[in-house]
């Protein structure tokens, strides 16, 4: 049985902790490769942060893309040229009877997800579109998802079983009992600057801790973003000629980007909503 090890690197607290622990010994695995799956809507320290993860001599990296995530966003297809939005957006339905409501989330499966299969299908195991894998080889995956997080665990298990790769998916900072704030704590000790969050600048699930720091400390970044988030409602824009019926906002609060007071500050210093789940922002 020949068997490969995988990480999937989201750049954030999290992952970079077990990939530098993996480095160093802490934990009993030697990756094969780390798998980043860029959206290319990342924060830009998020890049330097990669950078240097990938200047450490350490496991090879594999940057892979399914493509420009913002850019179909705003062109109303998704990853495969399909007409719907892919990311979970707010809607307020022009009748102020309606409740608010959510679109669904695709892009963490077909930007994220998917993108790491295909590298670990096509390009570890050498396999064509459609080709059975062999019988004689498993896949373990590992995730950077900590104790603090463990429902994310359960789901992936569970994608995990269903991907037609035999192995297993792998938790070891569960294993070890780690919160995500252990792994700030290592990370402060092992790397030379502050680890970025990882996530695109325009996700709809930042919290308002997230997007006031944005604001205060990545104005072209918070920019972009809300340049984003006007576009969305443009008349006669690409989204507006999609089935959705209804406005869409990147903030919950169904009010323009730019003119948002962010008020609910008590996500304290991990600034994500609560809902956020999957690979995103490990």
């Amino acid at each position: 049985m020949k068997e490969f090890h995988v990480l999937s690197l989201g750049a954030g607290w999290q992952s970079t902790a077990l990939y530098l622990m993996a480095m160093d010994g802490d934990v009993s695995v030697r990756f094969d490769c780390a798998i980043f799956a860029d959206t290319q809507g990342e924060p830009k320290a998020v890049y330097e942060h990669l950078a240097w993860l990938e200047a450490q001599g350490g496991p090879p990296t594999w940057r892979r893309t399914a493509g420009d995530l913002g850019a179909d966003l705003l062109a109303g297809r998704n990853s495969t040229g399909q007409r719907f939005v892919s990311i979970p957006a707010y809607t307020r339905s022009p009748d102020p009877q309606e409740r608010e409501g959510k679109l669904r989330r695709q892009c963490s499966a077909e930007y994220k997800v998917e993108v790491v299969q295909r590298a670990v299908r096509r390009e570890l195991l050498g396999l064509a579109p459609g080709q059975r894998r062999p019988d004689d080889v498993r896949v373990h995956e590992y995730f950077g998802i900590s104790l603090d997080e463990a429902g994310r665990a359960v789901r992936i298990r569970k994608r995990k079983s269903e991907d037609g790769l035999p192995g297993e998916a792998r938790f070891p900072l569960i294993e070890r009992g780690m919160t995500r704030w252990d792994c700030h704590q290592y990370n402060l000790k092992r790397v030379p600057h502050p680890v970025p969050r990882s996530a695109c600048v325009f996700c709809p699930l930042h919290s308002d801790v997230e997007w006031n720091r944005m604001k205060r400390e990545q104005p072209e970044e918070f920019a972009v973003a809300v340049r984003l988030d006007e576009r969305l409602r443009e008349p006669g824009g690409m989204l507006q000629r999609t089935t959705i019926a209804h406005q869409v906002y990147l903030h919950r609060s169904c009010v323009p980007l730019g003119e948002v007071a962010f008020t609910d500050l008590r996500q304290g210093e991990f600034g994500f909503a609560r809902e956020c789940e999957g690979v995103c922002g490990v």
